[in-house]
């Protein structure tokens, strides 16, 4: 890998997704879901984990954390994903919903869905917040479409040592469209001082 990021050459324009966006994203996904009656979510780490765990209450059911990645500390160091941590066994004869936040190539819920299967998973299905046009085709359930570059709310700031700054990857993809990242790309939301600690 001759870079720490993903190439995000094919991006065009910015979209930053608010809490409220995310939210009402997985409304729609859960209403899109509803027909399938999943039995268990598998949440794909790490940003799948925030719509799996949100869309396990909405439907009332469980959620399980699963991780494969090309990243370590961050930063892309595999062309391929490695597996962190695999589905469990309580997958067996039920129907799944793997969820992650965007397919852009789709091979990451391709693998999770190919090892539920193999686990005897009755049915497995997946579901995401956003795909680029060309990674439509795994998901079964797409919450939007867009070739732009989405900006998560919650992986859109880091913490430095002068404070709160946006994510270095968002940064260089931004710079990459000729963009400035300024403080107009972070979450609009003031820190509040701890009641203890």
């Amino acid at each position: 890998m001759t870079s720490p990021y993903y190439d995000y050459t094919q991006r065009a324009g910015v979209l930053p997704i608010s809490w409220n966006d995310f939210h009402g994203l997985c409304k729609a996904l859960a209403l899109g879901v509803q027909s399938y009656q999943p039995q268990i979510i598998l949440a794909v780490g790490r940003g799948g984990y925030y719509p799996g765990t949100l869309l396990a209450h909405m439907l009332r059911i469980d959620v399980f954390p699963v991780y494969l990645t090309r990243r370590v500390n961050d930063q892309v160091v595999r062309n391929h994903p490695q597996w962190i941590v695999e589905p469990p066994s309580a997958v067996a004869g039920k129907r799944v919903l793997i969820v992650d936040e965007i397919s852009s190539s789709g091979a990451t819920v391709r693998l999770v869905c190919e090892k539920a299967l193999a686990l005897a998973a009755a049915a497995a299905r997946v579901a995401v917040l956003y795909a680029h046009s060309w990674g439509t085709e795994m998901p079964d359930y797409i919450g939007l479409v867009s070739d732009a570059l989405i900006l998560n709310p919650w992986d859109r700031e880091v913490l430095t040592a002068d404070g709160f700054a946006i994510h270095p990857e968002y940064r260089h993809a931004l710079e990459g469209q000729g963009l400035a990242p300024d403080g107009s790309y972070l979450v609009d939301a003031p820190s509040f001082i701890l009641a203890k600690g």
